[in-house]
């Protein structure tokens, strides 16, 4: 399974909110949703996210093995 804890973790860290993401950077609502809920993205959103964040991959998603 594919959790995004990591970027809620990053998210701190840099101290941004999903305020910000979603009227600065242009993150719809609906993705911040997916992301809350663990649903999948696309690896063009993760690239994103990475630039939005200048953040490496592994500060978006982890691998969970069921």
């Amino acid at each position: 399974m594919i959790s995004y804890e990591p970027f809620w973790d990053t998210l701190k860290e840099k101290n941004i909110s999903t305020y910000t993401l979603i009227n600065k950077y242009g993150i719809s609502s609906s993705l911040i949703h997916r992301l809350r809920h663990d649903l999948p993205i696309s690896t063009v959103t993760v690239n994103d996210l990475c630039i939005i964040l200048n953040c490496d991959v592994s500060n978006i998603i982890k691998f969970i093995s069921e």
